[in-house]
This record gives C-alpha cells, structure tokens and sequence, in this order.
C-alpha cells in the first residue's frame, strides 16, 4: 500500500533539478537544534512513557508489608487489686500480597486512548517540523535577499557617485546649471541613505537567520535559489488530493475526534462495576499469645460498583458527549480550512510566478532605457539632464529590488504549498 501511495505521490509532481547544498546544511542545523522542535519531541517521549505506565496496569501488583511492635509493661494490676505478671509484648508481621484486577472497562479504553496520544503527538511533532522548517527557509532567503539588495544599493551609490564627480566636472565647465548639480547632490545622498538602511537589514536577517538555524560561518557561502530543491505539485487537483492524506491540521483533528471518543467510554465505565482478585500471606511472632507463631493466607475476591456518586458520573459523561461534538465540529473546520488553505497557495503561487516573470521583463527594459539615456547624457547629445537620469536609474534601481523580492516570493510561495499540503518535513526533504 505504501509503495502504491509514493508512486502515486511521484504522478503528482513535476521534476525539479535545482539544488543548493547549503540550503540543505541550513535545514538540517535548524531540524536538529531547534528549541522549539526539541521541545516538541520531548513531547513525543512523554506520551510513550504515559502508554507504559498505563501498560503496566495489566499486570499484577505485589508488596511486601513488614511490621515491628514493641509494648514495655512496668506494672499490671490485677481484678483483685494485687500485682500482675509482667509481661512485653514483642511482636513482628511479615506479609507478600498480590493482587490482579480481573474487570476494569475503563482501562482498555485509557490504553486505546494512549496509543492515539502517541499518534497525536507525532503529528504534532511534524506540524512543529513543518513550522521550523518554513521559518528556516524565510530565514534563509531572507538575509540572501538582504545581501543581495546591499548589493544593488552598493553599485547604485557608486554609480551615483561616479555621476556625482563626472556632474562635478561639468559643472566646472559650465555645461549644466547649479540645480542640475544640487540633484545629483540630493540623489547621492538619497543612495547613501538607502545603502545604510540595506545594511542595517542584513544585520537584522543575520540575527532572524541565527536565531531559527544557529551560528552562520560564512554569509557569502549562501546560495540565492528561486526554485524548490524538493519537487511540488502539479496541479491544484493534484495538491489538494495530496493534503487529504497528509494535511497535519486534518490528521490532528481526526485524532482529538478519537479521543473524545475514548473519553466517552471511560467515563461510562465508572458507572460499571470492577473486579479484583488478591492473595495475602503473612507471618506473625506475638509472644503475647499462646502461639508464639502463625501463618495466614487469605484468598480474596472484590467487586466494586459506584453505582451513585451523586450524579456527578453521569454530568461527566454528558460533558464528554458535549466535547465529542465540539471535535467534531472543529474536525469539519479543519477540512475545510485545509481546501481553502491549498487553494489560497496554489493561487498565490501562479501568482507570484506570474508577477515574477513580469517583473523580469521590466527590468530587461529598465537595463535597456538606462543605458540609452546614460550614454546621451554622457555624449551631450540629444536633451537628457541630469533628471533624466537620476529617474532613469531610480526606476532601475526598482526594478532590481522588485525583481529580488519576486524571487524570494515565488521560492516561499512553492515552499508554502508544500507545507500547506502537509509534505514540508524532514522526510520529504531528507533531513538527517
């Protein structure tokens, strides 16, 4: 059956071949340092332990009760008024018991219970995966971005430096007027302006970075990606049967419905009797007696059945009706956000790809513009001024920017599809 469900997992998507080693080791540093994720494990751990100790209620329990008195008698006075013998009583009782509950209905159904809770917390392990494993890639991307725009703001203000000193000269020269060079003044600082502000991102990218993956040795290592290492969807249809299966909100809600339903049947068995069995044997010295030893074995059979506490058995188990229909209610919900989510980042993907290849077109004709009015207004021929130019290399400038964020949009919105899909995990992305 697995078998089957990979391969038909592989007809839903299409081949991607782009891959970055360090995104990769970026994953990898978050999947297995995380606080937050390391938090969610133990989690896991915690109900495991919770199915042993409920486990261990099938089984027998024994004991063994030892006890030691000792009564120091300084004078007995008899009917007749006269001294009595003195006598110390020193006694001891030694006793192994062992017991077995026999009818319990409640028990099977808190272990059915627990195993669910593993279940449930295992999906809630992936969720969180899938949580850390976003935030790592926006991470990511985001101080790749960062340095990226610091980039383009850096050739941006020395190209406006450049204009600056050649605007100088010209100024010198007496070929254009002091307010042609009074903007080419203010469109250097803006420049300069702009480069601190990038540079003040990447810092706080680094710090986002450090904070999701940890330490970052080498910044300039970073790959910039605009496609999926791992393959996505093909279609919508395709996407939104896939989240069936492995939605974790869904797959969440199914598990708490279970529950409920477990719950249900726990608190009816406290109105159900119960059933034990147990054996005593102890020993006794008591030189008190006219035996100085005995021996008891006690074989003992009890039924116990609370057949009225008040009415507060039976208020329980209407409250666990009411939170079974409450899970219900929340199970519909998440099916249906789980469609809308889908569909929301299947739309926002076309979208961003679209945006993104739009974008491209502008800044292939940004470049082409630039270059023509950079070179008329270097020749002096034609009617280019320094406004021209300075506008020239704005309208570039954002379209670099533009097109940097487009970039970085489209790889998250893939990223955000496979997460909303429920396939965001370590072991789709073969995470170690």
């Amino acid at each position: 059956m697995k078998k089957i469900f990979f391969a038909l997992i592989l007809t839903f998507f299409f081949t991607n071949n782009s891959f970055a080693e360090t995104l990769l080791q970026a994953l990898n540093q978050a999947f297995n340092n995380n606080a937050e994720l390391n938090a969610e494990r133990e989690n896991l751990t915690i109900s495991e332990q919770d199915l042993k100790i409920t486990k261990s209620e099938y089984l027998p329990s024994a004991s063994i009760t030892s006890s030691k008195s000792q009564e120091d008698t300084n004078k007995l006075t008899n009917q007749s008024g006269g001294d009595a013998t003195i006598n110390d009583v020193d006694s001891l009782t030694t006793s192994i018991k062992i017991e077995q509950t026999l009818i319990d209905f409640g028990r099977d159904a808190d272990y059915k219970k627990k195993k669910i809770g593993i279940n449930l917390a295992r999906e809630k392990l992936l969720r969180k995966e899938q949580e850390i494993i976003f935030k790592a890639i926006e991470a990511y991307s985001g101080l790749v971005l960062a340095i990226e725009k610091e980039d383009i703001n850096k050739q941006n203000l020395n190209l406006k430096r450049s204009q600056l000193q050649t605007d100088r000269i010209r100024l010198e020269r007496g070929q254009i007027k002091v307010s042609d060079f009074a903007q080419s003044e203010s469109s250097f600082a803006g420049a300069e302006a702009q480069y601190i502000q990038v540079q003040n991102e990447v810092v706080t990218s680094r710090l986002n970075y450090e904070n999701v993956i940890g330490n970052i040795s080498d910044e300039n290592s970073l790959q910039k990606l605009t496609q999926s290492i791992v393959n996505i969807p093909l279609s919508l249809e395709n996407a939104i049967e896939l989240s069936k299966h492995n939605n974790h909100d869904v797959i969440i809600a199914k598990l708490e419905l279970e529950q409920a339903e477990k719950d249900i049947t726990i608190a009816k068995s406290d109105l159900a009797p119960t059933a034990s069995l147990s054996l005593e044997r102890s020993y006794t010295e008591d030189l008190s007696t006219t035996y100085d030893e005995r021996e008891k074995d006690i074989l003992k059979a009890t039924v116990n059945w609370p057949f009225f506490s008040g009415g507060k058995k039976f208020a329980t188990v209407d409250k666990n009706q009411s939170i079974k229909v409450r899970q219900r209610l929340l199970l519909d919900n998440a099916v249906k956000n789980n469609l809308t989510a889908v569909t929301s980042a299947w739309v926002n993907l076309k979208s961003s790809e679209s945006f993104l290849n739009s974008v491209k077109t502008q800044v292939k004709a940004a470049e082409i513009a630039n270059e023509g009015i950079a070179a008329e207004y270097q020749s002096g021929v034609g009617s280019r001024s320094t406004l021209d130019v300075i506008q020239s290399n704005a309208l570039l400038l954002d379209a670099q920017i533009s097109l940097a964020n487009s970039e970085r949009n489209y790889l998250l919105a893939q990223y955000s599809l496979l997460k909303s899909v429920g396939l965001l995990n370590s072991s789709y992305l073969n995470l170690r």
